[in-house]
């Protein structure tokens, strides 16, 4: 194999095996404990899509069902949907304990399992944001959103607290080769650029998501336990790095903490992105 043809083959990723990877590490640990912590940023997306009851409304890679939840307390018809079975089956639970109408299936952001135009609009809380092939992702947001729809997306920014914990991550445990980083969706030119062709409008707007905790080292064993890239990232280090990577999160957990009373106050900025599609 000459050069070029081995650069091909490393510059092309392995996204099977990449997703393969990722479902393992959701499904470790329990994500929605960390989810139910960030149900704001899920009604705050309802508020500002402001659709009409009875909107058709996908929540693609919906998690525990944060979204899912705001959107159906507005009288939406919601489908829920995610590619781990066990994060959906939380969301069913929550849903069930309100007494909401919600449809839960299975399905790989990637390739949805939906006509085109099907929904009114499509809406995302940090969870399309870490599909390894982006621009695929991308395409089928807008592919099953109908004409004059909406996508609604909330995505960590790459400067923000979340954004430097994955860089922190990356730091001790290698991302996989070839894969973009997440927090592109959080980057205001790269989503206007990826959306340029199919919208009329866009609205890009920072926010915060705070995490409060009882103290950085309380945020950091529950986030080792429960959240499934950080509890990964811990198993497949030794004992000794798994110290220098303790170490490292909680020096970024104090920098970013405003709390002076021992606990953790870490303001997380996060985008608010509204596209109409024309």
């Amino acid at each position: 194999m000459n050069a070029t043809a081995t650069a091909s083959v490393i510059s092309t990723p392995d996204y099977a095996a990449i997703k393969s990877k990722q479902n393992a590490a959701w499904s470790s640990g329990n994500y929605a404990k960390i989810g139910a912590t960030l149900q704001i940023v899920g009604e705050s997306l309802a508020e500002a899509m402001d659709l009409a009851p009875d909107s058709r409304v996908l929540d693609v890679a919906a998690g525990n069902g944060n979204a899912t939840l705001a959107f159906a307390r507005r009288w939406c018809n919601v489908v829920s949907t995610d590619y781990v079975e066990s994060l959906l089956a939380s969301g069913r639970k929550r849903s069930e304990a309100e007494a909401l109408d919600v449809k839960f299936e299975i399905a790989d952001a990637e390739n949805l399992p939906y006509s085109d135009g099907d929904f009114d609009a499509v809406v995302s809380t940090f969870g399309i944001m870490f599909a390894p092939d982006q621009q695929q992702v991308a395409g089928e947001l807008i592919r099953v959103c109908r004409s004059k729809g909406r996508i609604g997306l909330a995505n960590w920014t790459p400067d923000g607290f979340i954004g430097n914990l994955f860089k922190t991550l990356g730091s001790h445990v290698a991302p996989p080769a070839g894969v973009l980083s997440p927090a592109l969706w959080g980057k205001k030119d790269w989503v206007e650029e990826t959306f340029a062709e199919v919208s009329s409008s866009l609205d890009y707007r920072i926010k915060n998501f705070v995490f409060r905790y009882r103290s950085p080292e309380h945020f950091m064993d529950f986030f080792r336990t429960y959240y499934g890239p950080v509890h990964k990232a811990f198993q497949a280090l030794e004992i000794s790095q798994q110290d220098a990577l303790r170490s490292d999160i909680l020096a970024l957990v104090h920098r970013f903490n405003s709390a002076t009373d021992g606990s953790m106050r870490v303001a997380a900025e996060y985008a608010e992105i509204i596209i109409d599609r024309n």
